[in-house]
């Protein structure tokens, strides 16, 4: 049995009023969601509101959900509108992500330069190369933040992206190549890279 099915058994029996089924379901979620809340709202404390107020608005929510989608897809939904929700009443937008970290590297074409020996040239050049992405996600749109987040992130599908933000998986890929041609312009003149090249 998938994960899918696993949780659609979990969720039915938190329908029908079993709170356990639905406290495994929040401990399954809790870390990504937190680190999905965590892009959006820096200040850990409140992300860990914002993460338990997602928990508490999925389960007064859960009554309608149908699994027309994977429920981590639900709860992503409900997690970023919370966080940008929670942004909106503070009178913030939603920032950039934090530093890409090795793992996150491998995402890129170009991982080689993150990853050489450590020297102090390798590690100024990934200084420069975090500072110029993250600069260049906050001066992203929010849809197209929050698209290249979830794939390149949260390692989410094409069509799991397009069901948590509720639009067609067209918008999702245009917003995505987007967002990576609007990163790569910007990293272009730093790694000395030519306008042809993809990312």
């Amino acid at each position: 049995m998938g994960d899918r099915e696993v949780d659609q058994q979990l969720v039915e029996r938190a329908q029908r009023g079993d709170k356990h089924a639905f406290e495994l379901l929040v401990s399954k979620y809790q870390r990504r969601l937190g680190r999905l809340i965590s892009r959006f709202v820096r200040n850990a404390a409140e992300a860990e509101d914002v993460t338990q107020d997602a928990f508490i608005k999925a389960y007064r929510a859960l009554p309608a959900f149908r699994g027309d989608s994977a429920f981590y897809t639900w709860l992503y939904r409900i997690g970023i509108n919370t966080a940008k929700n929670h942004l909106v009443a503070q009178g913030r937008r939603a920032p950039t992500s934090t530093p890409f970290d090795a793992e996150d590297a491998e995402d890129f074409e170009d991982a080689t330069l993150l990853h050489e020996v450590s020297t102090p040239e390798n590690e100024l050049m990934s200084k420069q190369v975090v500072e110029v992405v993250n600069s260049s996600l906050q001066e992203l749109p929010d849809d197209l933040r929050t698209a290249l987040t979830l794939r390149e992130i949260e390692g989410l599908s094409y069509e799991e992206i397009a069901a948590v933000m509720d639009c067609p998986i067209g918008t999702v890929r245009s917003r995505i190549f987007r967002a990576r041609e609007a990163i790569a312009a910007n990293l272009r003149p730093l790694l000395g890279t030519s306008e042809d090249r993809r990312w």
